[in-house]
C-alpha cells in the first residue's frame, strides 16, 4: 500500500474544500458588511447635505422677505408722516405744521447712508489739546490719581503735626 491512499486524498480534499468555503463564506460577508456600513454612511452624508442646503436656502429666504418687509414698514411710516403733515398743515397752526414738517425732512442715518452720505466713525478717545495724552494711552488719569495721594498725604501730615 501507498502511503497516501486514494481514499484519504479524496477526503482530505473534501475536508479542504468544505474548509475552504467555510472560509471564504466567512470573508465574503465580512466585507459585505463593511460594504453594506459604507454605503449606509454615505447615503446619511448625502441626507445631511440635502438638509444643510435646504436650510441655507430657507436662511436666504427668510432675510429676503424680511428685506422686503422693513421696506414696506418704511414706506408706511413715510405715508403715514406726509398724511400727519399734510393734515397739520390744513387742521392745525402754522407753528406747528412748520415743526411736523421739519421732522419730516430730517433722514434718518440708514437712509443718509444709502444716499451716500459718509459719516465719520466713533472715536475711541475723547479730544485732546497737543501735546496731552489720550484716553487710550497706558498712563492716562495716572497723574490725578498721584496729585490726589500726594494731597491726602500732606493731610495727613498737616493733622499729624496739630495733634
Amino acid at each position: 500500500m501507498t502511503e497516501f491512499e486514494l481514499s484519504h486524498l479524496i477526503i482530505t480534499g473534501v475536508g479542504m474544500l468544505i474548509a475552504g468555503g467555510i472560509i471564504g463564506l466567512a470573508i465574503g460577508r465580512s466585507t459585505s458588511q463593511q460594504s453594506k456600513a459604507a454605503e449606509t454612511l454615505k447615503e446619511e452624508l448625502e441626507q445631511l447635505k440635502e438638509e444643510q442646503r435646504d436650510y441655507q436656502h430657507e436662511v436666504a429666504e427668510h432675510f429676503a422677505e424680511t428685506a422686503d418687509l422693513v421696506n414696506n414698514m418704511n414706506q408706511s411710516y413715510k405715508a403715514v408722516h406726509e398724511h400727519l403733515a399734510s393734515s397739520a398743515l390744513k387742521l392745525s397752526n402754522p407753528d406747528v405744521s412748520r415743526q411736523i414738517l421739519e421732522a419730516g425732512t430730517s433722514q434718518p442715518a440708514l437712509e443718509s447712508q444709502a444716499m451716500g452720505e459718509l459719516q465719520e466713525q466713533p472715536k475711541d478717545w475723547a479730544p485732546k489739546n497737543p501735546g496731552d495724552k489720550g484716553t487710550l494711552s497706558e498712563d492716562f488719569g495716572l497723574e490725578k490719581a498721584k496729585e490726589n495721594e500726594q494731597e491726602e498725604s500732606d493731610s495727613e501730615k498737616k493733622e499729624e503735626e496739630k495733634a
